[in-house]
């Protein structure tokens, strides 16, 4: 046991070290910059160099804060959006005395087939393909060692490039988003509660034909070992070329596996971007997709579930003291005109094709290189002449999630009634079913 403590002080103080030096430099050179009266130009470039070696979960939350707007400078997020959050995979040595570590010394005989190199990788595990004694298809989701030490010294480190940005561009004060992000990173590295997750969605998801969400294999599952049916399918970047009615199907499977759990549960799925979906066929046609990861879900309190609806509907119908009110029941605090107005400018960005009720394009003409440009820069205008705002910590994977889907359904090119959709999903929407549902899917999961 001690020699084990040993281990991961020292897997946690190398990373504390790793990451102190490469952040300790890039600010040293901000700093310096700032004294001398040098611009920024090349700070995004060097924070980009100084993060990008370590991969992991540093990544991971760089990726997230990147996507709020001004919780860092533009050419910032873009820099951090544009890395890469994997970890070097694991050899099959390695992977040898991980899974022994798991599932025993005999673990090779619970399979029929293994496949020792990885089929994926991500952030915080790589899976590998599989086959168990009775034929079943698997995806074994293996966590990288001392993962736990990783996230904890990289969680440590994170408030430093926000502290430099709240001292020297103070739009934002995203505090409380990173108490959020660290919240979520530390729930994705239990397994256990991960594989929660996939039989949460799967009841959520029952009745959809168009999405699927893969079983999971208990006695080959772990804290740290996470399997679950393999589903075949295709990259969704595959079918951009696809006719656009197997497109619009597809697009129309992402949007109701995100809302849908949302507006009937309060739960959302966290990390919506492309490569947690693959695309699924029937007769021949692009029908639907496979849900792929489960680490990264928010359950929310109904409250803030009606907080979207009225905020939706607020903006819909023009009643400007039902936003304002939205905004409160979201955790947004001393709200005055000019905040509300800077957060109405991104509300209706987020929400605008949920408010048009005609079949369109997500970005509905706009290039998707200049997608959002507009409107990040009118709050960051306003927010500039308003001081530190304090981004309340729901507002996180709202938003995460809307760039991610929005992100699918630039790459499909796809054109839907999104408003009609989410009317769909808010049938019969009432806070006290809501409630009741989600109450009773979370016993029955032990969530």
């Amino acid at each position: 046991m001690k020699d084990d403590e040993a281990n991961r002080f020292g897997a946690r103080a190398a990373r504390y070290l790793a990451v102190g030096a490469r952040a300790g430099g890039f600010a040293a050179r901000v700093a310096g910059g700032r004294l001398f009266g040098k611009g920024r130009d090349g700070d995004a470039e060097a924070l980009a160099r100084a993060l990008g070696g370590l991969k992991g979960p540093l990544m991971k939350a760089a990726q997230l804060i990147s996507t709020i707007p001004e919780a860092l400078p533009a050419d910032y997020a873009e820099a951090l959006a544009g890395l890469q959050s994997q970890a070097p995979p694991m050899g099959a040595a390695f992977v040898r005395r991980r899974m022994s570590a798991e599932l025993g010394p005999d673990w090779r005989a619970k399979f029929a087939e293994f496949d020792l190199q990885p089929a994926a990788a991500a952030s915080l595990g790589q899976v590998h393909r599989a086959r168990t004694p009775e034929g079943a298809d698997v995806a074994c989701k293996l966590q990288y060692p001392d993962m736990a030490s990783a996230v904890e010294a990289d969680l440590a480190q994170l408030d430093l490039a926000l502290s430099l940005h709240r001292r020297l561009d103070p739009a934002i004060d995203a505090r409380e988003a990173a108490l959020e992000i660290a919240e979520r990173l530390r729930e994705e590295l239990d397994y256990r509660r991960e594989a929660r997750h996939a039989g949460l969605y799967r009841l959520m998801l029952a009745a959809r034909g168009d999405i699927r969400v893969p079983g999971v294999h208990e006695a080959l599952s772990t804290g740290r070992l996470l399997t679950l049916d393999w589903l075949e399918g295709e990259p969704v970047l595959s079918l951009v070329d696809a006719p656009e009615p197997e497109r619009n199907a597809v697009a129309r499977a992402i949007f109701g596996a995100w809302w849908e759990p949302f507006a009937r549960f309060g739960v959302i799925h966290g990390d919506p971007h492309l490569g947690n979906y693959t695309g699924f066929r029937k007769h021949g046609a692009a029908a639907g997709v496979n849900l792929l990861d489960y680490g990264c879900v928010r359950i929310f309190p109904p409250a803030f579930v009606g907080g979207v609806v009225q905020l939706y509907r607020g903006l819909r119908e023009g009643r400007a003291e039902q936003v304002a009110e939205a905004y409160r029941i979201w955790g947004f605090r001393n709200l005055t005109h000019d905040l509300i107005e800077a957060l109405t400018i991104w509300a209706r960005f987020i929400l605008g094709p949920l408010l048009d009720d005609r079949p369109r394009t997500i970005a509905d003409g706009v290039s998707a290189g200049a997608y959002g440009r507009r409107e990040a820069a009118e709050v960051h205008r306003h927010l500039r002449e308003k001081g530190p705002v304090l981004i309340p910590r729901e507002f996180v994977f709202m938003d995460r999630a809307a760039i991610g889907l929005g992100g699918a359904f630039l790459h499909l090119s796809a054109r839907l009634n999104f408003h009609r959709l989410f009317e769909e999903a808010l049938e019969d929407f009432d806070l006290g079913a809501l409630a009741a549902r989600q109450g009773e899917a979370l016993a029955r999961m032990g969530l």
